[in-house]
């Protein structure tokens, strides 16, 4: 988990950087930063939702093959 917690703070940085630079040229690069920043917490959203049912699909197989191998 804190290599998620790393992960995602780096990206986070780097989203922060992108920003400020496209911010930094025009006043176009602000929907870009917008886009940016929603596209950073849909990611975080999808890691966060595949490591809950990843683990529960785990289960399921575990389970299956438990229930096989006997």
């Amino acid at each position: 988990m804190a290599d998620l917690t790393r992960a995602l703070g780096a990206l986070s940085l780097r989203g922060t950087e992108f920003g400020r630079r496209l911010l930094e040229g025009d006043e176009d690069g602000q929907g870009m930063v917008e886009y940016a920043l929603i596209l950073v917490l849909i990611a975080i959203v999808v890691i966060v939702i595949l490591q809950v049912v990843g683990k529960q699909v785990n289960n399921v197989f575990s389970n299956v093959s438990n229930g096989l191998s006997h």
